[in-house]
Parts: structure tokens; sequence; C-alpha cells
């Protein structure tokens, strides 16, 4: 069993996970911690396995970040990685099956090929002039 979930730290801050294509898990793990306000991890189980209908409780939740989560379904992708100074920390070259969640920071994408990206956050949705914050980053 081979896991490939890289964590990308700076500072002692957390600015992304990165769940490469080929991690590979034996049954069901999320990688984010339980107070993390957006979960994340691979469901895994063997066939025949059976889970109970069910649905998820109504909870009151206060979340004060917004991360966000990216999979790519095809193409490729460059993710790029900026600390709070606005200094490249890391460039993430993502292909099919790759995903990433951004936790914290200041992130920017470039699409190397055409590509198609699942992308999940938070909601509501507020408009893009209450949403997104364009930076001036370092050359």
């Amino acid at each position: 069993m081979r896991t490939s979930v890289e964590a990308v730290e700076y500072n002692g801050i957390k600015y992304a996970e990165i769940i490469w294509a080929d991690t590979r898990v034996q049954k069901t793990t999320f990688f984010s911690p339980a107070e993390s306000s957006f979960q994340f991890g691979l469901l895994a189980h063997e066939a025949g396995f059976v889970e109970p209908p069910h649905f998820h409780k109504a909870v009151a939740r206060t979340i004060a970040d917004l991360q966000q989560m990216f999979v790519v379904q095809r193409g490729v992708v460059a993710v790029q990685l900026y600390s709070d100074a606005g200094e490249l920390l890391r460039e993430i070259v993502m292909r099919a099956g790759d995903a990433v969640v951004l936790i914290h920071g200041v992130h920017a994408i470039r699409v190397i090929e055409d590509m198609q990206c699942i992308s999940v956050k938070q909601g509501p949705f507020l408009g893009t002039e209450n949403d997104k914050v364009f930076v001036q980053v370092k050359a």
C-alpha cells in the first residue's frame, strides 16, 4: 500500500495538501484534521460493502476560512502557492486524477494543457466581488 499525500507547509502554516492520483488506501482514510472546516479523504471499501441509507444532520457551523479543492479530470494544470508576503512557495503540476486542497494563502493556476477540474469549496457563493481578492505577488 502506498499513500502519496503530500503537505505543503511554510513557517509552520499548512498551505495545501496534495493527493496524487497513485495514492492507494486499504480502508476509508481522511487526511484532514477532525477540527478542519473542510474534510477530505479517500473512500475505500471491499466488494460487497453496503452502507445503509442515511443523511447528514444539519448542524450550524461557524467557518472563518474558505478552503478549496481541485480534482483534475483531464489535462495538465499548475497550481502556484504563495506565502502571505507574496513569495512563490511552490508550483504543483497536476494531471488527471491528482487533487489538491488549498488550505491557506494566495494561489493561482496556469493551464499547461486544456484541462477540466472538479472544484469544491464552501458556500454560499456571494458573487465574485465578495469572493476573490486579487493580489500582487513578487516576480
